[in-house]
């Protein structure tokens, strides 16, 4: 069994790399202070700083991984958007079945979909298509006498089935994704000391001599 390895850092892991590059910037400027204080601080130090950093920048925030999920998003919002006509139109065999029914559209779980899809909230549409399906299948023979045709069921059937399966897509990619951070966490930790090395060098250098630089090297800044 693996053993997960703590974060040494509080900032998210998406925002470890963006304060990195901050102070290798402030590093590569002031390089040479850096040097006179310890060979330690060479160039070859700050390349290999800044190739750490590029390392985790595509770790924790992949670019491919992101445009890939970006359209996802998109795929996902625009099906749940393009039920708001199928929802019209079963709203209006509902009401037109009202007598039979006893039964009104929010009844039917529309309200509660229309609310979803208007905040993007796709596990409420999914559990509202859920309800909405049940309820069709149960008054089919009613909603059909109106006009509701196969084609209309089919569609609710079919949207239910896609975004649950859009929905599952975004959790598996982003699930793995943390896996496999959590699985290089060593690495993050590693640029997190050796941040630490650079800011505590600085605020060194540059306590109550050069109060902009030191700011430069203190995390919370």
């Amino acid at each position: 069994m693996s053993i997960n390895t703590p974060r040494s850092y509080n900032c998210k892991n998406e925002e470890l790399p963006v304060i990195c590059k901050f102070a290798a910037f402030n590093l590569s400027r002031d390089l040479p202070d850096f040097s006179a204080y310890s060979p330690r601080f060479s160039n070859e130090y700050v390349e290999g700083f800044k190739a750490k950093i590029n390392v985790v920048s595509e770790l924790v925030e992949p670019r491919s991984e992101i445009m890939e999920l970006k359209l996802l998003n998109e795929q996902l919002y625009k099906r749940i958007d393009e039920l708001i006509t199928p929802i019209n139109f079963l709203t209006g065999y509902i009401n037109m079945a009202n007598g039979q029914l006893k039964l009104s559209p929010a009844d039917f779980g529309l309200a509660t979909l229309r609310k979803g899809i208007a905040s993007k909230d796709v596990e409420s549409v999914i559990r509202s298509l859920q309800t909405v399906n049940a309820n069709i299948a149960k008054h089919k023979s009613i909603l059909a006498q109106q006009g509701l045709k196969d084609e209309l069921v089919d569609r609710f059937t079919d949207d239910a089935i896609q975004i649950a399966a859009g929905k599952q897509n975004q959790y598996e990619m982003l699930s793995n994704r943390k896996n496999l951070v959590q699985t290089n966490q060593a690495l993050l930790n590693e640029l997190f000391d050796q941040l630490n090395e650079i800011l505590s060098t600085g605020k060194t250098l540059y306590k109550k001599v050069d109060l902009a630089k030191q700011k430069g090297y203190t995390f919370n800044e």
